[in-house]
């Protein structure tokens, strides 16, 4: 893994230093015929980096107002600290703010978003280069923390014997999300929000969903540019592969090559909806002939064509939502893919976000952000007994702070004994139990963290 180009004076040490950028060509076989699709296995779920590194991160600038100016080099950036013409302000990624009055000029800076219900992939690109890229793990057991509040407050209330009736508070209102949907939507929009105090975005653009549905329900649909030529019926494999997980919906096998096959044939009256259409190997095509499902004996598979992608529908709605509170240009998964794969890259997260804005610039290294709890309110036994209680107090010091020991840097793993003392690793995994008196905080460590 290569080296940033300059070293500061203060970089912190754990800056992040991911590699990401375009290696070789995809193998894919491309063979079609009618009426059988020949499909190759191309498991969309493996996310992987190329092994090539991009160039080095630019350093993000901020102007004497607080509003962020283009990039630039790490040698420029050195010599404004040196100089005393800038100060950093932010350690994870590493920014820093003029001491002097500027102009606001700036190019035309697009931010494409790859929306996910596990990961987010963004890439802030211009015309020549990519300025920004990375993925965002989300928190998981969201659904589950939600559960053990609710369980605490019913055991709150039940040893209540007496308590005023409430106010109907029970209605949904229109586009409501559950709590746990909510929160990615937020983390969603925070993260963009975040984002655009790095570089000056202009423009955003977000994939909305894998597949155009209202192409799928009318495959006749015309005066769309995208759905032509090359395009075309390419969004129909994409989602007959994700529903039926890459598997011939006979025999199960995986694997192989697999051909898009109607239910009821065409020549008995079926049609080319996709409530008609499965997945069969070549094997079991051949095979089934001219019978419907429930002749060959797979009664069954007529109902699962009913089911549908629920969670895959949930997020769409949640990416419809994204699109129309931020007012920004959308791009569909399947468009994403082909071009991916026309340009030989691997599958990840932010290369889906850097072709969703372009496709020649020059990529950059990415990094890796995570999200934890801002105030973890863990139960623990009261002063006067062995009850267990919330904690209520926030401490000083909380899970993930960077804070400064002894001239090293560390990371705080725990916090016991009512915040007075706090268990610290280094860099090279040593643990340490001390005072908290004894430390100085550098950075929190909760929320969004690069």
């Amino acid at each position: 893994m290569q080296k940033l180009l300059v070293e500061f004076e203060n970089t912190p040490e754990d800056a992040p230093q991911v590699s990401c950028s375009i290696s070789g060509a995809l193998n894919r076989d491309k063979s079609l015929s009618v009426p059988c699709l020949l499909l190759a296995d191309n498991n969309s779920d493996k996310d992987q980096h190329s092994g090539k590194n991009g160039q080095a991160l630019s350093v993000p600038v901020i102007n004497l107002r607080g509003k962020p100016l283009m990039p630039t080099r790490s040698g420029k950036a050195r010599i404004l600290l040196q100089q005393g013409k800038a100060i950093v302000i932010q350690r994870a990624p590493f920014t820093i703010q003029l001491c002097y009055l500027t102009g606001n000029y700036t190019q035309n800076i697009k931010l494409c978003i790859d929306a996910g219900y596990s990961t987010i992939g963004f890439s802030a690109i211009n015309n020549k280069c990519e300025l920004l890229s990375g993925e965002l793990t989300l928190r998981k057991r969201i659904s589950k923390l939600i559960e053990g509040k609710s369980n605490y407050r019913k055991t709150r209330r039940s040893r209540l014997l007496h308590r005023k009736p409430r106010f109907n508070n029970r209605n949904k209102p229109e586009g409501w999300f559950t709590p746990s949907i909510q929160h990615k939507l937020k983390t969603h929009l925070g993260l963009i929000e975040k984002l655009k105090k790095i570089p000056p975005v202009i423009k955003i653009t977000i994939e909305v969903a894998s597949f155009d549905t209202q192409k799928l329900q009318n495959p006749e649909i015309t005066g769309v540019e995208y759905q032509q030529e090359e395009l075309q019926g390419y969004e129909v494999r994409e989602y007959m592969l994700e529903k039926w997980k890459h598997k011939c919906a006979y025999c199960g096998k995986s694997n192989l090559p697999l051909e898009i096959e109607h239910i009821i044939p065409k020549s008995r009256g079926g049609t080319d909806r996709v409530s008609n259409l499965t997945l069969a190997c070549h094997k079991c095509n051949q095979k089934k002939g001219n019978q419907t499902a429930a002749e060959f004996g797979h009664s069954e598979i007529q109902k699962k064509t009913k089911q549908t992608l629920k969670a895959t529908a949930f997020m769409n709605i949640v990416r419809w939502r994204l699109v129309n509170t931020l007012k920004c240009d959308w791009t569909y998964g399947y468009i994403t893919k082909h071009a991916r794969i026309k340009l030989g890259m691997k599958k990840s997260h932010v290369t889906d976000a850097f072709i969703a804005g372009g496709n020649v610039q020059e990529r950059s290294r990415s990094y890796e952000l995570t999200q934890t709890r801002r105030n973890n309110r863990s139960i623990q036994t009261n002063r006067k007994g062995h009850k267990p209680s919330i904690r209520r107090k926030r401490y000083r010091l909380q899970l993930n702070d960077l804070v400064k020991y002894i001239k090293s840097l560390c990371k705080v793993k725990d916090v016991h004994n009512y915040g007075r003392y706090v268990i610290l690793e280094d860099k090279i995994g040593e643990i340490f139990d001390i005072n908290v008196k004894k430390v100085e905080m550098v950075k929190h460590g909760k929320g969004i963290q690069f």
